[in-house]
């Protein structure tokens, strides 16, 4: 049904291949779903804290603010020996209102640090074709 929906935008499902799952949570029930629908399923990859830029304040102790998502990505580059390359970072593009901390508002300078270490940011499609090779 999504598709449909996004197909009044001009988005058919060639255009849009890729299925993360709710909440990033599958099984093997989902995977045969995906690739039976012919999707490839993704998610992304675990060790940094980014995919928690959705909390906010009033969840208590599952709030990570802005600063420590930033700090747990630029710690993972430098004490994994292979840094971030073919790392898929999960980003929301929007948050609960009540997060007034919006990590977005620190995408540039994400990008900027990790331009200067030498990483080039690729689409997921390109991605995914290298890591087939």
């Amino acid at each position: 049904m999504n598709y449909k929906r996004m197909e009044a935008f001009g988005v058919k499902v060639s255009d849009a291949p890729y299925f993360l799952p709710p909440y990033e949570w599958y099984n093997r029930s989902i995977a045969n779903w995906t690739e039976a629908e012919g999707l490839q399923l993704v998610n992304f990859s675990p060790g940094t804290r980014s995919a928690a830029d959705y909390t906010y304040p009033e969840m208590g102790n599952r709030y990570v603010d802005s600063e420590t998502v930033l700090q747990s990505i630029l710690a993972y580059e430098t004490k994994d020996r292979n840094g971030l390359n073919g790392f898929m970072l999960l980003l929301h593009i929007g948050t609960d209102p009540r997060r007034e901390d919006k990590f977005y508002h620190r995408l540039d300078e994400m990008m900027t640090l990790l331009e200067q270490k030498g990483y080039q940011f690729v689409r997921l499609d390109e991605l995914l074709e290298q890591k087939k090779k």
